[in-house]
């Protein structure tokens, strides 16, 4: 039976004996197994069924342990960690060669953060390396942002939950990587692509690869409810459109008028980005639970976190 727990004990044990462990973030629960013990590392891939054309974010301890897992480090890069850790930001950096293929999913780069939860930085300070840690779900689902929707996902097959409350944030990592010295964003997260170009100017965006993706998250299909979802910009002209008796909607700020009996949630009642973007994913677990016919999305204003929030349900909704 999964422990669920706030004593980072048991992780440590579960960690130091090369099993995995679920451990909080501020952005979702992740996955979390010793970054060079690559039998633990592929236990991640099987719980998940997670794809291994797939890489890991590595997390670390602190922005000093940084030169041990990546180098050739440039020069913004540093700036980035400097502002930005322990934060919600992962840098794609040349590895070093004591990185297993099974973390980089054979990549010459690595995925590299330093998070920003009081659980977790404690242990991994209580630990002697690294936590290769994609969020906590079957891959492609919806990822989990408290200590419930983990267990939900995974009671039989992991030994420890650790339980850091839910996540302040909700939606993972923005992920920047480097053509030379120009970054690049390889996904859109949690700290706007805004905040991140006030420090290095404008930044690239990669094109989607979902055959072979150079950063984790990058997948046309991810983040998905069971439900069949629509993202739409009117929700009550798609409304008149559906004569489905069970229906569902999340909306940014506004509830909507019909007569029809449907399940309303609304993200932010007053419009904060950060608030839906915490809200999200919690939310959608809650709608998926509900056995609706359908789930009606409504589509952010595509500015700051709402490009983030968007991101999301693009790839939540997507055809295969």
């Amino acid at each position: 039976m999964t422990l669920i727990t706030n004593d980072i004990s048991y992780a440590i044990k579960t960690l130091n004996k090369g099993n995995v462990a679920a451990i909080p973030t501020e952005t979702v629960y992740g996955l979390a197994a010793n970054i060079f013990d690559e039998t633990a590392v592929k236990q991640i891939f099987e719980i998940k069924n997670r794809p291994n054309n797939n890489p890991l974010i590595v997390h670390l301890k602190s922005t000093e342990q940084l030169k041990e897992v990546a180098k050739e480090i440039p020069p913004l890069a540093t700036q980035l960690a400097t502002q930005f850790w322990p934060g919600a930001l992962t840098l794609v950096l040349n590895k070093q060669d004591c990185i297993s293929d099974w973390v980089t999913s054979g990549k010459t780069t690595v995925a590299v953060r330093v998070p920003n939860h009081p659980l977790t930085l404690e242990l991994l300070h209580h630990l002697n390396f690294p936590l290769a840690a994609p969020s906590a779900n079957p891959f492609g689902s919806i990822s989990p942002t408290n200590a419930k929707h983990v267990f939900d996902y995974f009671q039989n097959k992991i030994d420890v939950i650790l339980d850091g409350g839910n996540c302040p944030n909700g939606i993972e990592s923005t992920i920047i990587g480097f053509e030379g010295e120009q970054p690049v964003l390889y996904r859109f997260g949690a700290i706007p692509i805004e905040e991140i170009e006030k420090i290095v100017g404008p930044i690239k965006v990669h094109n989607k690869d979902s055959i072979a993706p150079s950063a984790p998250g990058m997948f046309t299909k991810h983040y998905a409810p069971k439900t069949k979802s629509f993202l739409v910009e009117d929700i009550e002209k798609k409304l008149k459109s559906i004569s489905s008796e069970k229906i569902g909607v999340l909306l940014f700020q506004n509830k909507v008028k019909t007569s029809k009996p449907i399940v309303q949630y609304i993200l932010s009642p007053t419009g904060d980005f950060k608030e839906a973007s915490k809200n999200l994913y919690s939310y959608l677990h809650e709608l998926d639970a509900l056995s609706l016919d359908i789930l009606l999305i409504e589509k952010l204003p595509n500015i700051n976190l709402g490009k983030s929030i968007n991101d999301r349900l693009n790839r939540a909704v997507a055809e295969l």
